[in-house]
């Protein structure tokens, strides 16, 4: 099984993936809908980059994330395949521990679960009947802590880290995981979320872009992405808690929620961003292009690479 971890173990774990992951992996949207070849050949491309890490998602309409990753795993040699993240509802706790085992065995370090309880609409959409989501995910790793697997397993377990937004579950991904993947957060949200976590825990932010040379589209653009994000009620509760306002999150989002919450213009304000994160104590941040085409987002990803950290990440340790 994927045993009850002590703190000890979380830490090696976080340790590991901190210098497997490197500073910098991708979040990739239209690899949801991109054929297997397409997004195989995508992969492959974003490992030839250099990033360190390709993070997928799943929601009830779209690729399951094991089998996804699995592919994309096989299409591989080197980069790491995040779960960014399993849905919870979408599987019981049983079924996370098998499919998280079944390919850590299959590609030893090159796998890394990402768990989450995901948000309302989805839920329902699932037929489930929402509850919160602190509970939820505490319960469920209890019962992945409990669940049985025969199958191999690295001696101390299968590295998790959880989707956390809110104190309370940042509280959470430090005493129950390797570390925390939020996303959707301004560099503020990044340096609390350190805080909380400890030196000893991974921290790998999403952080959302547009190249444009025009900034007030390119801003325009940005806030339909915002506006998406902003009417599901996890993602303003952790706004509003970062000091957010109702007036920035009225009309699809100031321009101050804006610029906070997504880079835009050039290469160089990507850059900024990314570092501004890792300054803050990001281990790994997630950057993605805003663009449902598949090849303009990787033409995007390979135009910012060579402006992005490749060595290992650098932060406070106190």
């Amino acid at each position: 099984m994927i045993t009850k971890v002590t703190h000890y173990v979380h830490a090696r774990h976080a340790e590991r993936l901190r210098a497997r992951l490197g500073p910098v992996g991708v979040f990739c949207v239209p690899l949801i809908t991109a054929s297997a070849a397409d997004a195989c050949a995508a992969a492959r491309r974003l490992e030839e980059l250099g990033y360190g890490a390709l993070w997928i998602g799943e929601s009830p309409s779209t690729k399951e994330v094991f089998a996804h990753a699995a592919a994309l795993l096989a299409a591989t040699e080197r980069l790491v395949v995040a779960s960014g993240i399993a849905n919870v509802w979408m599987r019981e706790p049983a079924a996370m521990v098998a499919g998280a085992a079944t390919l850590s065995d299959a590609y030893q370090d090159r796998f890394l679960l990402g768990v989450g309880a995901s948000h309302q609409g989805s839920i329902e959409q699932l037929g489930r009947t929402p509850r919160g989501p602190l509970t939820v995910m505490r319960e469920y790793l209890d019962g992945m802590d409990g669940a049985p697997y025969a199958g191999p397993l690295p001696d101390d377990g299968v590295p998790r880290v959880l989707a956390a937004l809110r104190p309370r579950m940042v509280d959470l991904a430090r005493e129950r995981a390797a570390g925390a993947h939020p996303y959707f957060v301004p560099v503020e949200h990044t340096a609390r979320t350190r805080a909380a976590l400890g030196p000893d825990r991974l921290l790998a932010p999403e952080q959302a872009f547009i190249l444009d040379a025009d900034p007030a589209a390119a801003r325009e653009r940005a806030r339909e992405h915002v506006h998406a994000h902003i009417t599901r009620a996890s993602y303003a509760a952790s706004m509003r808690s970062l000091g957010f306002t109702d007036e920035d999150l009225a009309d699809g989002g100031s321009d101050r929620l804006v610029d906070a919450t997504v880079a835009f213009s050039d290469v160089d304000a990507v850059a900024a961003r990314v570092q501004a994160h890792l300054d803050a104590g990001a281990d790994h941040v997630v950057v993605q292009a805003l663009t449902p085409d598949l090849d303009v987002a990787l033409e995007q990803l390979a135009t910012i690479r060579a402006a992005l950290p490749r060595a290992a990440a650098t932060r406070p340790t106190g």
